[in-house]
């Protein structure tokens, strides 16, 4: 106590009381301290890295005259909210004369108390040796209060409650947060969601780190850079590693990540200690699991899914609509999820779902301990797994071949295909099974057999193990196998699987089982698209008497056993079995089925095409006007049987020479497929084709090579460059590219000096000279010169002689 004058004098009350004698200058009040140089306490690195869009904005938020500015920087922990706040600070203050800058940790009230008791010891050192901390932070708030131009950073505020008082009592400067939390925060804060680096910046952030003592081999970089989803944190971890080891690369740092994931993720370099994505996140998840357990486990079931557009209805079922709504809210919240409100989707950082499903069994310290991650439990993570299985196959369509489904098929799609990727396929259960099987048959209706092998391979596989190698569900799945192998054109695999299919089902279920007949059609028609027509024509014939005499003759399968012989026979040419036997089979529909059911309109499509065939299109064209009528008011205008029977009338109109009929419905029909089935579809690589062909007859051949060319880059990429639909577009467009360059030279020579004898022999030669001597070339290319040259032209091109035989 100081009484008057400058004589001071203690005054004791109570026992044993510590007498502190400040120096004068201690008691100065607050706001008569002057801040000198020296005080800003940034732990700057100058290897930072990108970031720009953000840097700029915190320069514009934080340059707003007013009160105090507070400015949120939120996001995953990891993300690298720190490093911008710091090198913003470091970097861009000054530009404002914000003066001092001063960095403090805030994950808690004791960190942020002992973060302002600094900084009132460095504005007055004399005051840390006699102040206790509680009176050092007092004393930093007074003088936060009565001094302007300063920058705090409050680094990783766990909590908006911790720092609102001092919020509202030091108002006079610049507040910068970093925070996990995206919510809770006061209106007048302004908020930046930090998110992943791009791929230039990751890269650029793992090679500064990594070649710190100097250049080195950067194999792999790029791809590490991905796996590690360009999260900052991962990618200085990793660095720290690979930097300490000489020899490893990137690409090496790779497969240990891949073999040994829990030790890997819990461990850097050297002066790497609590700074792994695994102990940042535990942290974070210790949070979370206090408030709400089921955040925690929706977060592990949310691992198993693709990171993207994940569909919240899948979590529908997982507790109350209240407490999955609350567990949402704070992984959210966290930034442990994005939530996509339009698309009532969520998103999930790859690394962060990778940590998820990883349990933590890692190699102990070398004192033999290790402190298991509570939230990464063996047990945890494979009911974790179990619940996304069952999740998934309790929301994906029962169907797939109803365009209807095909919306909620193509948001499940990438989930499901992540499911199969993370789920070992040891661990496969039935209900595993039943999301593969279902997703392979709606991959192969979409014509992506490549994808949709992978998925009935791996069903053929565990059925064995789980159910035994006669087990009927076995059988479907090996069925289910070579039938796709079929539809990619492997037939050499295909049809020795149907032909064991067919003897295990006769040995296991018998001779007159549903299950094989139908593996007797499988393989009769596997036998046909393989040209052996010898063995396919009897075994269509034997299956369509076993189903005559185990069924009946009026049975829908008894039926389409008949309508596959049909076709058998009108393959072989035999069109005078094939269409007496598709009349019946189309006759017998129409009575026992009905004029609407679909295999009625298959029945007559396919009666249809063999009239076409004998070039009887008075019947085939009102045929296919009518099923194409059906088709679109059963079926709807972008079925994609509705499509085929487009296409199908179309050529019907084509092969009659009615192109102002034709065409318009090719294009229709192309436009529709591409709608309705994507670019990739084969029935749209077909009907893109089918119009390019119908263009180049017609002579236009300007609209016809594009369209061959886009034809054969999708083929190349869907198909594959061996594939016979591959093979024949790129004969089809080096012939037009051909005859165009033929074309050309003609109109060249045509409009140059007048010819002294103009006769087509002239521009004919010149074709012999361009496309070889075999005659049918010769004949066919002037042919089609003769589509597409103007009249005049074709008057100087032919001359006075007969028109070429």
């Amino acid at each position: 106590m100081a009484v008057g004058g400058n004589n001071y004098a203690p005054i004791l009350t109570g026992f044993n009381a510590r007498v502190v004698s400040l120096p004068p200058e201690a008691l100065r009040p607050a706001a008569e301290v002057i801040a000198t140089e020296g005080l800003d306490n940034l732990p700057y690195r100058k290897d930072f890295v990108g970031r720009d869009s953000e840097l700029d904005a915190l320069d514009l938020a934080l340059a707003r005259p007013g009160r105090a500015l507070v400015q949120a920087v939120h996001g995953l922990g990891g993300v690298g909210k720190s490093a911008l706040a710091i090198h913003w600070a470091a970097t861009r203050a000054h530009r404002q004369g914000l003066a001092p800058v001063r960095w403090i940790s805030a994950d808690s009230p004791a960190a942020l108390q002992q973060g302002l008791a600094d900084l009132a010891a460095a504005l007055q050192p004399e005051l840390s040796q006699f102040l206790p901390v509680e009176d050092l932070a007092e004393r930093a708030v007074q003088w936060l209060a009565t001094h302007s131009g300063w920058l705090l950073i409050l680094d990783n505020v766990t909590a908006p409650s911790h720092i609102a008082g001092l919020l509202g009592r030091a108002t006079t400067g610049r507040y910068l947060i970093t925070s996990r939390l995206a919510t809770g925060w006061h209106d007048a804060t302004t908020r930046i969601r930090l998110d992943i680096l791009d791929p230039a910046e990751a890269l650029a952030l793992l090679t500064s780190r990594t070649c710190v003592a100097g250049p080195r081999n950067m194999d792999g970089a790029d791809d590490l850079c991905a796996e590690l989803g360009h999260l900052p944190l991962a990618l200085e971890q990793a660095a720290a590693y690979i930097a300490q080891n000489p020899l490893l690369t990137p690409r090496d740092y790779l497969g240990l990540l891949a073999e040994y994931p829990a030790d890997m993720f819990d461990v850097g370099g050297a002066e790497v200690t609590d700074a792994t994505i695994a102990r940042v996140w535990r942290v974070t998840l210790n949070r979370i699991a206090e408030q709400q357990p089921l955040a925690t486990h929706l977060l592990r079931v949310l691992a198993w899914y693709a990171p993207d557009h994940i569909p919240t209805r899948l979590l529908d079922s997982t507790g109350s609509p209240p407490a999955v709504h609350r567990a949402l809210g704070l992984l959210t919240a966290y930034s442990m999820v994005t939530a996509n409100p339009a698309t009532d989707t969520v998103s999930v950082h790859r690394l962060v779902q990778a940590l998820a499903r990883t349990p933590d069994t890692p190699s102990p310290d070398q004192t033999g301990r290790h402190d298991p991650d509570p939230h990464r439990q063996p047990h945890l993570i494979n009911k974790a797994r179990e619940d996304a299985t069952t999740l998934l196959s309790g929301t994906l369509p029962h169907t797939w071949e109803e365009p209807v489904h095909w919306p909620a098929w193509r948001a499940l799609l990438p989930h499901a295909d992540a499911l199969a990727d993370h789920v070992p396929t040891a661990c496969d259960t039935v209900t595993t099974l039943v999301v593969l099987n279902r997703t392979g048959m709606f991959l192969r209706g979409q014509g992506l057999n490549a994808r949709a092998l992978r998925h009935v391979d791996r069903v053929a596989t565990s059925s064995k193990r789980i159910f035994g190698g006669n087990h009927p569900e076995t059988l479907t799945a090996r069925n289910n196998l070579a039938y796709v192998y079929q539809e990619t054109g492997d037939l050499e695999r295909a049809i020795p699987l149907y032909e064991q299919t067919l003897n295990d089902r006769l040995r296991v279920l018998g001779e007159d089982h549903l299950d094989t007949l139908a593996s007797g059609n499988n393989l009769a028609y596997a036998y046909k698209v393989a040209g052996d027509l010898e063995r396919a024509i009897p075994l269509y014939e034997q299956t369509l008497a076993d189903f005559a005499r185990t069924l009946g003759d009026d049975h829908p399968d008894t039926l389409t056993s008949r309508n596959n012989l049909a076709g058998a026979y009108e393959t072989t040419g035999d069109l005078e079995r094939a269409i007496p036997l598709y009349e019946q089979t189309l006759n017998d529909r129409l009575r026992v089925l009905g004029e609407d059911h679909l295999d009625t309109l298959a029945s007559g499509n396919n009666l249809a095409y063999a009239y076409k065939v004998t070039g009887d299109l008075g019947q085939a064209i009102p045929l296919y006007e009518q099923t194409l009528t059906a088709g679109v008011r059963l079926l709807g205008k972008d079925h994609v049987d509705t499509l085929t029977f487009g296409n199908n009338l179309a050529s019907a109109y084509w092969a009659v020479g009615d192109s102002g009929r034709a065409i318009p419905l090719y294009e229709q029909t192309l436009a529709d497929s591409v709608r309705v089935l994507g670019d990739d579809h084969p029935r749209t690589l077909a009907s893109r084709k089918n119009l390019a062909y119908a263009y180049k007859v017609a002579g236009d051949l300007e609209r016809a090579i594009p369209l061959y060319e886009q034809t054969l880059a999708d083929s190349v990429r869907v198909l594959g460059e061996h594939h016979e639909d591959t093979l024949a577009c790129r004969s089809d467009l080096a012939n037009m590219i051909q005859l165009r360059s033929a074309i050309d030279t003609v109109r060249q020579m045509l409009g140059g000096p007048r010819l002294e004898n103009p006769s087509r022999k002239q521009p004919l030669t010149f074709h012999v000279r361009l496309m070889g001597d075999e005659q049918r070339t010769r004949v066919t290319i002037y042919s089609d010169l003769r589509n597409v040259l103007r009249p005049n032209e074709l008057q100087s091109l032919d001359g006075d002689s007969e028109t070429p035989s």
